[in-house]
């Protein structure tokens, strides 16, 4: 690869996690302490990005694989979700944020899959070059984090510019991406049905039971999830702990430490003890923050944040090589994508719902307690669990190790 391509899909790659870290983080608390609304108003607006997941694998694969550029593509999708963040800063009604966010989110999620498609075209070994351009994505989501707290000092009744910093990167990445290497669409001229695209000829792996076993424990998995991405940062807020944000960093510094241990965990345990270990650990996440305070306690609230390599990599990263494994050549591609619509999209739809009711269920006297809030996806952490150990029996390590493209950080 020239160095000059290789410097512009790592700028690519970073403003493309710097612009989701700008806002994503922030909101709930923004959403909260700003424009107070309730719980279920912040489950909404975090339910845009899942609903968002649901409909981009149709959209990038009947359109952007037929008939544009996935570079213009990405830079008309990144300009139009620049106007969007900027206007966002200007609506104070929770109601009418949501239907923002959500048109947001739907010119954004499909920039994810756009991006991996434009960076994987300009490689010859993506299993050796995508690795050292993607980790500028994590990167990037580590940067605007310290930004926000070191750099901006943002405080919490000024959480909107964090909505303008996304607006700017987003309209800086649009005029980049007309300069990135040229990305034809490879399926012109060329059909394929709705159910296609979302994986139908994938369903094909629902004869293997182990299998069903996984993919129903990766959609009840993505629930807790949700829990963390839309209620974290606030609880943090309201606990008392210094430099949210860029505290919340760590998750991601974990991520990109433990990922690196997963061949060594893999040729030892295999592929379900290593899923397994994930869910030990969304268990004990969610039992730090429920136990933990910004005193004496402080350091579970820091486990409950670092743990996120291990949550994050040895679930789904390792339940991406698990399907690869599964699927073969023929329906890799459908196979990952079902999976993602599943996760991403219907679990994490799921999960932002039901956190937002029980946040507000749990709000007595405007006081959130937040241990209650916890316990629950602790215990449905444990719950899948139990689930998967009992009926889980695949953990043949057949999957070869290798670099996966993630998306969600």
């Amino acid at each position: 690869m020239k160095s000059t391509t290789r410097v512009q899909l790592s700028a690519m790659m970073f403003l493309e996690f710097f612009i989701w870290g700008a806002w994503y983080v922030t909101m709930g608390t923004y959403l909260d302490k700003v424009l107070h609304a309730s719980g279920t108003d912040v489950g909404n607006a975090y339910s845009a990005m899942a609903i968002a997941t649901i409909f981009s694998p149709f959209f990038v694969g009947m359109i952007a694989d037929r008939f544009f550029n996935a570079e213009k593509l990405l830079g008309v999708m990144h300009l139009v979700g620049a106007a969007l963040l900027y206007y966002i800063t200007t609506v104070t009604d929770p109601g009418m944020f949501y239907w923002i966010v959500l048109l947001y989110s739907l010119m954004y999620a499909p920039t994810l899959a756009l991006a991996n498609s434009v960076a994987f075209r300009q490689m010859k070994d993506p299993s050796k070059e995508f690795p050292s351009i993607r980790v500028l994505g994590t990167i990037g989501w580590i940067a605007v984090g310290w930004m926000i707290d070191k750099v901006f000092k943002i405080p919490t009744e000024d959480l909107v510019f964090t909505f303008k910093i996304a607006a700017i990167a987003s309209a800086i990445l649009g005029l980049l991406s007309f300069v990135l290497p040229k990305t034809p669409p490879k399926a012109k001229g060329t059909t394929a049905t709705f159910g296609q695209i979302l994986g139908s000829d994938a369903f094909v792996l629902f004869k293997d039971r182990s299998f069903v076993v996984f993919f129903i424990a990766s959609v009840l998995i993505c629930i807790p999830l949700s829990f963390y991405y839309s209620l974290t940062n606030l609880y943090l807020v309201e606990a008392g702990m210094k430099d949210v944000t860029s505290s919340m960093t760590f998750g991601q510094f974990s991520e990109a430490f433990f990922i690196l241990l997963i061949p060594f965990f893999f040729r030892r345990l295999g592929v379900k003890w290593m899923i397994a270990l994930g869910m030990i650990a969304w268990g004990l996440r969610f039992l730090c923050f429920g136990y933990g305070d910004a005193a004496d306690n402080l350091w579970m609230l820091y486990a409950g944040i670092i743990l996120h390599g291990v949550c994050f990599d040895f679930f789904f990263v390792t339940g991406q090589i698990y399907t690869d494994s599964k699927a073969g050549l023929k329906i890799q591609s459908q196979a990952q994508g079902m999976i993602t619509v599943a996760t991403y999209g219907i679990g994490m739809w799921i999960g932002t719902k039901l956190s937002g009711f029980v946040k507000d269920n749990y709000t007595v006297d405007s006081i959130v307690h937040w241990k209650n809030v916890w316990m629950v996806p602790a215990g449905i952490s444990v719950a899948v669990l139990v689930f998967f150990l009992l009926l889980f029996k695949d953990n043949k390590i057949v999957a070869s190790i290798k670099a996966e493209p993630v998306e969600m950080v």
